[in-house]
C-alpha cells in the first residue's frame, strides 16, 4: 500500500486544472462496473512530456475510481483523506480490467487523459474492506519495488516530512545511475495535494544515503530522506515508480 507525503521541486507540476470523472454503468452479467475518468493539466515548461502524460493518466485513473458507486458506497463514513487516496490508487494500479486509454490530447503545455475501464464488484469491495480494517505488516513496508522498499513516513517539525527505506539491491549510483536499469526504480517519487485532494505537483527524489553523500548503498542498508511539505500542500503520498 503507498502511502502519501510531500517533496522538494523535480517534475515541477503547476497550474492543475480538473476535470471530473465522467458517467459509469453495471455490467451485470460479468459482476463488474463500468468506470470512466478525465483529467488534465497544464505542466511546467521544463518537464519532460512523457511524464506528464504518464501522471494525467494515472490521474484519470484515480478519479475514474473514486467516483464510481462502488467506491463512494463502501467509503462514505471514512474521513481519513490520505488512506482514501492510497485506497484509489490501489483499485486503479492492480483491479481495473480492460483498461483502455480512450484519448490523449496535447496544447501546448496543457495534457489531458481520458480513460475506460471496469471495477470487478464482488473484488472491488473485498479489497476495499480489507484495506480500511488493516493495514501492511512492519515487515512488508509501505511500498517496494524491485530495489527499494519505503520502511515509514512521518511529519516532523518545521513542515519537514522524515521518510526512511531500504536498499534491497546494492545501488551503485556511479557505476549504474546514468546507464538506465536502476535511474527509474531507485528514485523516490511524492505527489503534493491540496486541500480538495487536487495534486499540486509530483517530485523525484534519488535514494542516496545522504543528498549528497554515499553512492554506494548495499542490501539491508537504511536511509532517511527529508524534505520541505509545500505551503498549499494539506496531504501528501510517498510511492516508488514499479
Amino acid at each position: 500500500m503507498r502511502t502519501r507525503h510531500n517533496t522538494s521541486t523535480v517534475l515541477g507540476l503547476t497550474a492543475l486544472l480538473f476535470m471530473p470523472a465522467l458517467g459509469q454503468s453495471a455490467d451485470v452479467s460479468n459482476g463488474r462496473m463500468e468506470i470512466i475518468g478525465d483529467y488534465r493539466y497544464a505542466s511546467h515548461e521544463t518537464e519532460d512530456k512523457a511524464d506528464a502524460k504518464a501522471l494525467a493518466c494515472r490521474e484519470a485513473w484515480r478519479l475514474a475510481v473514486v467516483n464510481s458507486s462502488i467506491y463512494r458506497e463502501q467509503t462514505a463514513s471514512v474521513i481519513d483523506s490520505p488512506l482514501l487516496r492510497d485506497l484509489a490508487y490501489t483499485l486503479a494500479a492492480r483491479h481495473v480490467q480492460d483498461q483502455q486509454i480512450v484519448e490523449q490530447t496535447e496544447r501546448g503545455r496543457t495534457v489531458s487523459c481520458r480513460v475506460r475501464g471496469f471495477l470487478p464488484i464482488e473484488e472491488s469491495v473485498r479489497v476495499i474492506r480489507t484495506q480500511l480494517t488493516s493495514g501492511p505488516s512492519p515487515a512488508e513496508g509501505l511500498d517496494q519495488n524491485r530495489v527499494l522498499r519505503i520502511l515509514t513516513v512521518r511529519e516532523e517539525g518545521s513542515g519537514m516530512i522524515a521518510i526512511q527505506y531500504q536498499a534491497l539491491k546494492r545501488l551503485d549510483w556511479l557505476g549504474t545511475h546514468y546507464q538506465g536499469g536502476l535511474r527509474e526504480s531507485a528514485d523516490i517519487m511524492v505527489d503534493f495535494y491540496d486541500e480538495q485532494g487536487f495534486l499540486i505537483r509530483t517530485e523525484r527524489y534519488p535514494a542516496r544515503r545522504t543528498a549528497t553523500g554515499d553512492d554506494v548503498m548495499n542490501p539491508g542498508a537504511v536511509a532517511i530522506l527529508k524534505v520541505s511539505k509545500p505551503a498549499a500542500a494539506k496531504t501528501y503520498r510517498v510511492w516508488l515508480v514499479k
